[in-house]
């Protein structure tokens, strides 16, 4: 006699959130352990079922429902306490493998701090069987050889994402503290019998903050041999987001120091070390081209682009399926894909994983959960230095249109706002931009075709783009605007559009009606406690610009076409034809439709710095 309980794989297929006909394919493919025949069909145990999508197997009653783990790192306590994604074939990819350094550079919050808590909770050798966090899991399935890799080795664990201070000197003590901290997690080292009088004296000094800068320098290759010494065994190095205090530095004016630190203590832990194992690092960006890996023999990069390791970092379509059918929200996968869903790593479709657990934990609420967290300066400093062509393609996206770009992979800091392609290349690795196709090689360059990913990500670009513009706008020229649209003031209207523009911005030469349409959609942002605000939408017979519906019928509605000329003389023609093409393809219906009596059309006409304003009521 036996308890298993058998289900059909109809019924694993609900639970596991994928078509039935995946699921026999993996009952085929020996994947389910313990599936046997019935007749034509498969029986699979329910527990391997759950097995395999890494959870327990719900009791009765909503309590005993694990909830959705936000913003918990730590690998034990998520797969004792939590809903847990299973990734840990990630582990037997690495050991497959064998790299001596790869870097995952992806975007923020997109597991990688977990993952590398998990590798550390697996490889590293404790007093604790550790082994019991991995049995129900599918690295445990993968057979004794990757079994006897558990817990064997004395393991370096770093993480940098805490180190954002404004100077270097509070940087460098961050960094400090980060590097004896682990240190004295090796509480055994300082008791050790392996060690000679100048290892213990490293040890001592560091627990008493006696050392010097250079001697930090070296604390990583040092930990490393002083593990190894004791264990009689190779280290394993897990560095996460080791460019997060460069990107402080970037943005901070430190740079320069923390490179020169970090290219250091880098290299002396990951170059040429006897005492590695092997090493794994994350970060968002290479930072190749300051020689920060210089000395490691050309680690392994593993980017966004990159089939291998795709799936491992952020949730898969497959895998988002089966949270939504274990918490009973299946009708809720239409929204979450269009907030959250979009990435492109390798191949593979990847969702928010951030977002995601988000959006279940709190009671499948859709918000910008990501787009709260992260740090969109980036944003803002491609904003300063905007150009007609960058401004362009950014309005562009903001319209729900994809870009052209030449890839730049090694972006490195402080020439993010080099150029178009750089930027895009940037905003891509980051997570602000999608690859639409794959990327094509050719003698100049790699090109892809770019988009934004959600509407997630859409609400970033409204906060930050649109919100810069509306910043750069005097306040008494902002009023003057409001009150031209308010008094249905055409000559005011064109009198404050020229006077912000004279004023306020200095890229206009060249600039083209996409440019201006998004300044427009801008300026007109700041009047949304009024009004709708809706752009690039069909009505009528055609795609309009730009319309203000209000949102009290008593007020008029706005609806505004744009047209751009570089000849200054045919500013008025150009006005003229945008508000008859209003007329023309009758972009007055929904607004009409909708019960707005009174609408006012503008034609709007620009050259350069200088604009003309044709209007007509009814």
């Amino acid at each position: 006699m036996t308890d298993t309980k058998y289900i059909s794989t109809k019924e694993a297929a609900r639970i596991m959130g994928l078509s039935t006909r995946r699921v026999v394919g993996l009952c085929n493919d020996g994947k389910m352990e313990g599936a046997v025949r019935a007749g034509r069909s498969w029986q699979v145990p329910e527990e391997t079922v759950y097995a395999y999508i890494g959870t327990a197997k719900p009791k009765v009653g909503n309590d005993a429902i694990l909830s959705c783990s936000v913003g918990n790192t730590s690998y034990i306590d998520v797969v004792q306490n939590s809903y847990y994604v299973d990734k840990t074939l990630l582990i037997r990819d690495l050991i497959d493998d064998q790299i001596p350094v790869i870097l995952f550079t992806r975007p923020r919050r997109f597991g990688k701090t977990l993952a590398l808590d998990m590798l550390k909770t697996f490889f590293e050798k404790t007093k604790e069987d550790t082994s019991v966090y991995f049995k129900d899991k599918q690295i445990w399935t993968c057979g004794e050889k990757y079994q006897k890799m558990q817990g064997v080795f004395p393991v370096i664990s770093l993480t940098f994402k805490d180190a954002k201070f404004s100077d270097w000197d509070s940087t460098y003590i961050a960094i400090k503290n980060v590097i004896r901290d682990e240190f004295m997690r090796h509480e055994e080292l300082f008791t050790s019998d392996c060690l000679n009088p100048v290892e213990q004296d490293y040890l001592t000094r560091i627990q008493s903050d006696e050392l010097s800068e250079v001697e930090y320098t070296r604390a990583l290759l040092n930990l490393s041999r002083i593990l190894e010494k004791h264990y009689q065994s190779k280290v394993v190095i897990l560095v996460d987001e080791y460019d997060t205090p460069i990107q402080q530095g970037h943005s901070r004016d430190f740079y320069d120091d923390v490179i020169i630190f970090m290219r250091n203590f880098m290299s002396g832990g990951l170059k040429d070390n006897a005492s590695l194992a092997f090493g794994v690092l994350t970060g968002i960006l290479r930072v190749s081209k300051e020689n920060l890996f210089s000395g490691l023999n050309n680690p392994i990069v593993n980017s966004v682009l990159d089939e291998k390791y795709s799936e491992y970092f952020g949730f898969t379509i497959d895998e988002v399926n089966a949270m939504a059918s274990y918490y009973g929200q299946e009708e809720k996968l239409d929204e979450l894909r269009e907030w959250y869903d979009g990435y492109r790593f390798g191949s593979t479709e990847i969702y928010n994983p951030w977002s995601v657990a988000n959006y279940f934990y709190n009671n499948c609420q859709a918000r910008p959960y990501w787009t709260n967290t992260s740090d969109n300066e980036v944003i803002r400093e491609i904003m300063v230095s905007l150009t007609p062509e960058i401004a362009e393609n950014l309005f562009a996206l903001m319209q729900g249109e994809a870009v052209q770009a030449s890839l730049n992979m090694d972006v490195i800091y402080p020439r993010i706002t080099d150029g178009i392609d750089t930027i895009f290349s940037f905003l891509l690795i980051a997570g602000y931009l999608r690859p639409v196709s794959d990327a094509v090689e050719t003698e100049f360059g790699t090109f892809i075709e770019l988009e934004l990913p959600n509407k997630e990500i859409r609400r970033v670009y409204n906060t930050e783009i649109l919100s810069w513009l509306r910043g750069t706008v005097d306040g008494n020229i902002m009023a003057g605007l409001e009150k031209a649209l308010y008094l249905n003031d055409g000559k005011k209207l064109q009198e404050s559009l020229r006077k912000y523009m004279i004023t306020c911005i200095s890229c206009f030469d060249g600039a083209s009606e996409s440019f201006y349409h998004g300044m427009m959609l801008g300026l007109a942002a700041g009047m949304s406690s009024r009004y709708y605000i809706r752009s690039n939408r069909e009505s009528g017979e055609g795609r309009f610009d730009l319309t203000l519906e209000p949102k009290m019928h008593s007020m008029p509605g706005i609806i505004m076409e744009f047209k751009a000329t570089k000849d200054q003389t045919d500013l008025s023609a150009s006005a003229e034809e945008a508000l008859n093409q209003i007329d023309d393809k009758h972009y007055d219906t929904d607004m009409k439709d909708r019960g707005i009596k009174e609408i006012v059309k503008y034609g709007i006409a620009f050259a350069g710095k200088n604009v003309e304003v044709k209007k007509r009521c009814e």
